[in-house]
């Protein structure tokens, strides 16, 4: 079990891509197999050890509490919301004054990861730096953008456009006491581009690669993928 029990799952996304397949269900509760994508993530975060949860909205935020409620699987389920777009970064500093430690895990409320938090928040530990980013390796970079790796740190986040296998970000994070104190303190920035980058560039950032089953539902050709795969875990 991860010693940091608490995670943040940034589920405001607008789900454009998918709007013609869904209509106007907000991306996190997109039906997979049966049931909202958000409900298989959160399954799979109450037996990995996550006991408490908070769920950065935005995008109809309404219907993703009433559907999720308080309570999943053991978890205490919190929400943080934003009354206006804030950005990857904006709304994870916004989620994390209502933590009540000192570390914590963030997840994408659209993409599917299979690793472990306990080893996701270890490698970080064990490196002496307070942020670790689990990559999934995938066949074409060219949808994401490839990331690089040297040393078991991520080194810098290309653009999209490059192309052929490699490891990509995930949007699967730990972050640490000190990762946390040192988040932008405008209200609205990009953690990708306004954290990971440079800090990336420090050496600050442990690569993280023992995970499988990379999905991002965003894109459509993975939604249909998924269905197939969690019909078979129904």
């Amino acid at each position: 079990m991860p010693a940091v029990d608490e995670a943040i799952v940034l589920a405001g996304g607008f789900g454009t891509r998918l709007r013609a397949i869904v209509g106007s269900v907000p991306k996190p509760l997109a039906p997979v197999a049966g049931r909202p994508f958000l409900a298989w993530l959160l399954d799979r975060m109450a037996r990995d050890g996550i006991r408490r949860c908070i769920l950065a909205t935005g995008y109809m935020a309404d219907s993703i509490e009433a559907c999720i409620g308080e309570r999943w699987q053991g978890m205490d389920v919190i929400y943080s919301r934003e009354d206006e777009p804030l950005g990857t970064g904006g709304a994870v500093r916004l989620a994390a004054r209502r933590l009540l430690g000192c570390g914590v895990h963030v997840v994408n409320g659209d993409t599917w990861l299979e690793y472990a938090p306990s080893a996701l928040e270890e490698a970080a530990l064990q490196s002496g730096v307070s942020l670790s980013i689990a990559l999934a390796y995938v066949e074409d970079v060219s949808r994401y953008g490839a990331v690089e790796v040297a040393g078991g740190r991520a080194l810098a986040f290309h653009e999209k456009g490059s192309s052929g296998s490699g490891r990509i970000n995930a949007g699967c994070y730990f972050l640490g006491e000190a990762a946390l104190s040192s988040l932008p303190t405008t209200s609205s920035f990009s953690f990708e581009h306004d954290v990971l980058q440079p800090r990336a560039a420090a050496g600050d950032v442990v690569a993280f690669e023992k995970t499988a089953g990379f999905i991002d539902i965003g894109v459509p050709e993975d939604y249909a993928r998924a269905q197939l795969i969690f019909a078979e875990r129904a």
